[in-house]
């Protein structure tokens, strides 16, 4: 196969929560692949975000960067058209903005549960609509969820969570075949235990048992996710519709 099928070049891409962690590796791996990348996170990381378009031009790509909540449902609409106008146009979003809260099910919150559901799905929903609403009159294009490995196999501690990622997987596969006639193909990344900022505070017999279960003995890097997803905006992927890759490092096969 042609390694052209990879490529982004010519082509817009708006990544949420990529101001760290696998958010920023997305949007690094999209500007190398030659996309036009608008990094998005929530207001209070606008350091980050400058920092990673500053990275992003640094390698000779172009960058865009917005200050946004996912939770703030009305304003989406009007991010995304800016970014469309700054980029030329849009035909890739990256839902990726996500949190976690962990602990026992037994101690979590309504708090906790309406947070993280409302990031990690009722967000990402949002965002998912408003972008199709675009690439429905554009030509079509692509939009990728982040998932997780969770979905298919929960561990403890892990119950919102667990619970957000499982309806990110269906909610994918609804959108998918809803929208493959509008051309915009709908698919999801499941990422296993990664290294990321989301972990920091993970208690010691946790990481053990993360160590203990998984094939590779250890969490992935942010940048061993960045691929698949660039994968699925690419020309190659022009044939998957409603998937959940996963890039668990070998969990669920074990």
């Amino acid at each position: 196969m042609q390694t052209e099928m990879f490529r982004l070049d010519g082509k817009s891409a708006l990544v949420t929560g990529a101001a760290q962690g696998i958010g920023h590796a997305i949007a690094l791996a999209m500007a190398s692949a030659g996309a036009t990348v608008s990094v998005t996170d929530v207001p209070s990381k606008e350091s980050q975000i400058v920092s990673v378009c500053e990275e992003i031009r640094s390698r000779g790509g172009t960058a865009f960067g917005y200050g946004f909540d996912v939770t703030h449902t009305s304003v989406i609409a009007e991010v995304f058209e800016k970014a469309a106008a700054d980029m030329g146009g849009f035909d890739i979003l990256v839902n990726n903005a996500g949190i976690a809260v962990r602990g026992p099910a037994m101690e979590q919150t309504e708090e906790d549960w309406d947070r993280v559901l409302g990031v990690n799905l009722r967000g990402m929903f949002f965002c998912a609509q408003a972008a199709a609403r675009y690439m429905k009159d554009h030509g079509g294009g692509r939009i990728i969820n982040t998932g997780s490995q969770v979905a298919e196999s929960a561990r403890v501690w892990n119950a919102a969570y667990t619970a957000s990622k499982g309806g990110v997987v269906a909610m994918t596969r609804a959108l998918a075949v809803e929208w493959v006639e509008y051309g915009i193909n709908v698919n999801a990344v499941g990422p296993g235990p990664v290294e990321t900022e989301l972990v920091a505070d993970t208690p010691d017999h946790i990481e053990a048992q993360v160590a203990h279960r998984s094939p590779l003995g250890r969490r992935l890097d942010p940048g061993d996710i960045a691929g698949a997803f660039v994968y699925l905006a690419s020309p190659a992927a022009s044939g998957v519709v409603g998937h959940h890759l996963l890039v668990d490092g070998g969990w669920v096969a074990g």
